[in-house]
């Protein structure tokens, strides 16, 4: 299983280290490979804490469906080049309706109205500079967040790193990223085991629920300023594919899978 660092943040999957209740978290020095890690046991177990992404809701309306960030199908061929767009020919979009049968919700906020540093591990929630982002902090209970950039000047390795990133796996908790500048990719799999590529941009809040496989990569332009938000103490650990038999998973599958594998059947 991949460790992902935790300066990269984006599908950081290693939490940081703890702040010492003594002594204030130096926010001006990313963490490193050699610091130690806290990580959940791969095990089949749900978290209790954890909520059901398809029970938490908000006030603050989603855009409408032309303002969704663009998706599409990647071929089914093994992707050579990860930051390239990799559309099909012709391209197949994939809209706002499908993006939600799949469990993802998504917000766009305005982060150019305010300054949010490169780099804060951890960063207040509660600092929250605009009144929609700790609205949707309180509504639905994010409690940590911290900030980061990806970019070759700021992380060693950059290259090797941003590979890593593409690894296929899972979370047993809701993932959220606020994209504060740059852009890149998300691709989770649809209910036909396809990839869809979402790129996501500056301004663009998204969440996707636990269970889902999905992977990231910046995009061409090799630059990505993101805050990623949790409930409850912070720990990302990827369960790479397969992990069928995982809790997270099943949960996933029976969510947003069965249905349509039950209409395909009838």
């Amino acid at each position: 299983m991949i460790n992902f660092i935790t300066m990269a943040g984006i599908e950081d999957d290693t939490p940081p280290t703890k702040p010492s209740t003594t002594e204030e978290k130096d926010k001006t020095n990313p963490p490193t490979e050699e610091q130690p890690v806290e990580e959940t046991p791969e095990t089949s177990e749900r978290p209790s804490k954890l909520p059901k992404t398809t029970t938490t809701s908000t006030m603050i309306p989603s855009p409408p469906d032309s303002s969704w960030p663009d998706a599409w199908l990647m071929p089914p061929d093994e992707c050579s080049d990860q930051k390239a767009p990799n559309r099909r020919s012709p391209n197949v979009t994939v809209t706002a309706p499908q993006l939600r049968s799949l469990g993802i919700s998504y917000w766009h906020l305005d982060p150019s109205s305010y300054t949010y540093p490169p780099l804060a591990v951890p960063w207040n929630p509660q600092d929250s500079p605009d009144p929609k982002l700790s609205q949707l902090r309180d509504e639905r209970g994010y409690s940590y967040a911290d900030i980061i950039t990806v970019h070759p000047d700021t992380l060693p390795e950059y290259e090797k790193k941003v590979k890593s990133f593409f690894e296929e796996h899972i979370h047993d908790a809701e993932e959220i990223r606020y994209i504060l500048g740059g852009s890149g990719y998300f691709d989770v799999r649809n209910k036909e085991d396809e990839w869809v590529r979402i790129h996501v941009k500056t301004g663009d809040l998204i969440t996707l629920p636990e269970g889902i496989y999905h992977r990231f990569t910046v995009d061409e332009g090799d630059s990505i300023h993101a805050m990623r938000l949790f409930i409850g103490q912070p720990v990302w650990t990827p369960f790479n594919r397969p992990c069928d038999e995982h809790e997270s998973r099943k949960w996933y599958v029976k969510e947003f899978l069965e249905e349509k594998k039950e209409e395909a059947e009838g």
